[in-house]
């Protein structure tokens, strides 16, 4: 006689979500992975936003079907009661599974060889540009080809990431450090922790660090309440300096853009010295020292301080695009509290992003991700199938009444302008008085 399944309900399963206790449920089934998220490929974080829930359609997302079968040894023995799918997951799901078979998921085009071979390029100019050449013009250029360049690597990056680009995991690692630690700075392992984080708790004002800018912007005015961040494990203080800087974020958004790639050299140096757990850390290291070295280097055979600033500038400034790129798909969608719930991946998903309208020949330009609403719910599907499954996304929005937000890049710059000046002109209400000068009352006298 087959033995008779025993079943936990909803609220049993959401008591283990703490650290050092964390149980999900795919497609009905429980699983205790609290060991496996110290060795979790995505990191623990995932695992813990997710816990105590069903985590079906995020873990369908992110995993192919060779993930399956390592799930058996996690599996408690225990099934969810009363366990149901809603329509939206169903034919998500289902969408998914259609991609699969056609082979979508394997396909990845040459797009990354092509890249990399550009990047090359582009490479070699700009050494060139400084090495070779005396002028003025030539050395400003050298630094915007620079910039260019790791906008570019920062596409590969960020694809390598996701899935495997190159023929084979080794080659795919060679790939995320040469592209990222030592061609732009960037670690690798800092994004992939980041980055994870954001796609689980997109637009997540406490649990998404995509959205965590403060002291210079906030999205929102739920951060004058000085929100907790779950994922810098960390208050996020609205005092009256970051007030102030808010009152202006639509005017310094652009500006601060230009140098936001500090803040990212910052970060990867945090997390490779902390004392978290990162994988590859030597590696990762070795990748940022190469960094240090060329770049530095390159900058001190220019012939006088004037042009090495300006050198530093141009190629800061116009990767700073790049960063404005990943403002537009979010800063303006809708935004939450709380951590993700994985009974609503899809609607989540959806609401919280917005694509950008181009031709297709200005696809390079985005690196795919003008396609935001289709990558987030496909983050494993490679960059050349975006603009293939738009339509089916679209479809499926429709059916079940959901949003499909797009814009054209022009628009989508004055809505991120928008959000950013509505929260700007709520910081700037007097009725939450902080300390005031007269220099603060002059200015915000008429607004």
């Amino acid at each position: 006689m087959a033995e008779s399944r025993r079943y936990i309900s909803q609220a049993e399963l959401e008591e283990h979500k703490k650290p050092g206790d964390l149980w999900i449920s795919i497609q009905g089934k429980v699983y205790d992975v609290t060991q496996w998220s110290q060795d979790h490929p995505g990191g623990a974080l995932p695992l813990q936003n997710l816990a105590g829930q069903d985590a079906t359609d995020a873990f369908v997302a992110y995993h192919p079907g060779l993930a399956w079968q390592y799930l058996d040894k996690l599996f408690t023995g225990y099934y969810l009661k009363d366990y149901c799918v809603s329509e939206v997951s169903k034919d998500y799901r289902k969408l998914l599974g259609e991609f699969s078979k056609m082979g979508l998921f394997e396909k990845k085009g040459h797009g990354a060889c092509i890249s990399l071979c550009f990047i090359t390029l582009l490479f070699f100019i700009s050494v060139y540009g400084v090495l070779c050449c005396s002028t003025t013009w030539a050395h400003l250029c050298s630094g915007g080809l620079l910039g260019f360049l790791w906008i570019q690597s920062g596409w590969i990056g960020h694809d390598s990431g996701h899935y495997q680009v190159m023929s084979n995991r080794k080659f795919n690692r060679l790939a995320q450090i040469l592209t990222g630690n030592c061609l732009a700075g960037i670690s690798i392992g800092w994004w992939k922790w980041n980055h994870n984080a954001h796609h689980i708790a997109c637009n997540s004002l406490d649990f998404d660090p995509d959205l965590q800018h403060i002291p210079f912007f906030v999205v929102s005015s739920k951060f004058f309440h000085s929100l907790t961040s779950y994922f810098y494990e960390r208050k996020m203080n609205f005092d009256s300096v970051t007030r102030f800087l808010v009152s202006y974020q639509h005017w310094t958004f652009y500006p601060v853009m230009c140098f936001a790639r500090i803040n990212l050299f910052a970060q990867s140096f945090a997390l490779l010295l902390s004392k978290r757990k990162v994988p590859n850390r030597g590696q990762e290291i070795l990748g940022l020292l190469v960094f240090w070295t060329w770049y530095p280097l390159l900058v001190s055979c220019l012939p006088n301080w004037g042009e090495r600033v300006m050198f530093v500038v141009a190629s800061f400034s116009v990767t700073g695009i790049q960063h404005i790129q990943f403002c537009l798909n979010h800063f303006s969608s809708s935004v939450y509290v709380g951590p993700p719930s994985g009974n609503d991946w899809f609607e989540k998903q959806t609401g919280g992003t917005l694509d950008i309208l181009c031709s297709s020949w200005m696809d390079w330009f985005h690196g795919g991700l003008q396609f935001q609403i289709e990558h987030h719910l496909f983050p494993r599907l490679p960059r050349c199938h975006l603009r293939k499954i738009s339509p089916f996304v679209k479809d499926l929005c429709k059916k079940h009444s959901l949003p499909y937000n797009s814009a054209s890049f022009w628009k989508a710059n004055a809505m991120t302008i928008g959000t950013l000046r509505s929260a700007a002109l709520q910081a700037r209400d007097l009725t939450n008085p902080v300390p005031k000068n007269l220099v603060w009352e002059a200015v915000n006298t008429h607004g």
